[in-house]
């Protein structure tokens, strides 16, 4: 049975200076109206206690826009000032509803450039792309196609740190599920080995950062060298955000294999629910736990379960698998890290620690569904 979903296609493009130049200022004027508009409703909020909604902050933008020193927003398209006006609104409801932190405002340096763009400022037509304001489409690397017949309902365009832009393509997609199968897996992360499954087979770490390590190293040694401000300077930035960038990407493309084969093998998967925030400020075991990207893997079978008609069950953070023994049952007091087998001290078999948690995460989950 087929499903209809909200689906986002990533391109890279490479824009010409015209275009990378309206790009830059487009972003700039985003992220200052983002800051302007969060500065007006914090005023507002902690000096007179009032709430300032959307419409409030929309007809703000309206008169900065008509000021001398602002009159420039008019220049870029404003379908991306008024959709980051819409981005603090939801940043705003879910601080109110108790599910994120209060709003921070956005830097230059550390923020995502990212501008989005509706259906009123933007055209495609003929498999190209054309942004508002903009004379020339887009020069995308159409690495696969789009869905037959999908109209584009939101572009987001971006620019990563190695000064690489991106276009985000939001579709309506049908995505058909997959037929059932009998099998389950329970899946134990850890770090030596990314991820065991209640199979008994262990998925290696990849190791993607430490592999690029030595790159990094050198890539910041240079960086410390060069005066900042200079061309070079610029330059060595910009090698270093290409090492972290291939570090990322490749993390990111093992995950999504990965993911996408436990779907489609499994029926129901089980997985615990780690905290990773409370666990990388173990100074010795942070490195290594950003490096695995546990939330992202979650993240990715969350999704793709949904899309595909298969279950994921999210064991409580709490549940001791490594300590119980899967013949018998009984608890063991401690274990440390260090202990990879054991000799369960109630029936007398052997385990290795990650195949028995996993097996144990895969009977906690089928017996909570």
């Amino acid at each position: 049975m087929a499903r209809t979903v909200k689906r986002a296609f990533k391109y890279r493009f490479y824009p010409t200076p015209e275009q990378a130049e309206q790009l830059a200022q487009t972003f700039g004027c985003v992220r200052l109206v983002y800051n302007l508009a969060l500065e007006a409703r914090s005023r507002a909020y902690l000096a007179e206690g009032q709430h300032l909604s959307y419409e409030d902050s929309s007809a703000l933008l309206t008169r900065w826009k008509r000021t001398a020193e602002l009159n420039f927003l008019s220049d870029v398209s404003s379908v991306p000032l008024q959709q980051t006006l819409r981005h603090l609104q939801s940043a705003f409801t879910n601080f109110f509803a108790g599910r994120t932190k209060y709003p921070t405002f956005k830097s230059r340096r550390k923020s995502r450039q990212s501008a989005e763009y509706t259906r009123s400022a933007f055209t495609y037509r003929d498999g190209e792309i054309t942004l508002a304001k903009m004379r020339a489409p887009l020069d995308i690397i159409w690495s696969r196609p789009l869905p037959k017949g999908a109209q584009p309902t939101t572009i987001t365009v971006s620019r990563d740190s190695a000064d690489r832009y991106f276009a985000s393509i939001l579709c309506i997609d049908s995505i058909r599920g997959l037929d059932p199968v009998e099998q389950t897996v329970g899946v134990d992360a850890g770090i030596t080995s990314l991820v065991t499954l209640s199979t008994g087979e262990k998925v290696p770490n990849p190791r993607h950062e430490q592999r690029g390590r030595r790159r990094l190293r050198r890539a910041h040694k240079v960086l410390s060298r060069k005066v900042k401000g200079s061309k070079n300077h610029e330059k060595a930035r910009r090698r270093l955000a290409r090492a972290h960038a291939r570090i990322a990407d490749g993390r990111h493309d093992f995950l999504h294999k990965l993911t996408t084969r436990l779907v489609h093998e499994n029926q129901v998967v089980v997985i615990e629910d780690l905290r990773v925030h409370g666990m990388v400020k173990n100074h010795s075991l942070a490195r290594a736990i950003s490096d695995v990207a546990w939330r992202e893997l979650r993240s990715m079978l969350e999704y793709k379960a949904d899309w595909y008609g298969r279950e994921l069950v999210v064991l409580d953070r709490w549940f001791p698998s490594s300590k119980l023994c899967g013949a018998c049952g009984h608890r063991t007091a401690h274990m440390s890290l260090n202990v990879r087998a054991w000799e369960c001290a109630g029936c007398g078999a052997t385990h290795d620690r990650d195949i028995n948690a996993a097996k144990n995460i895969l009977a906690a989950g089928l017996a909570e569904r």
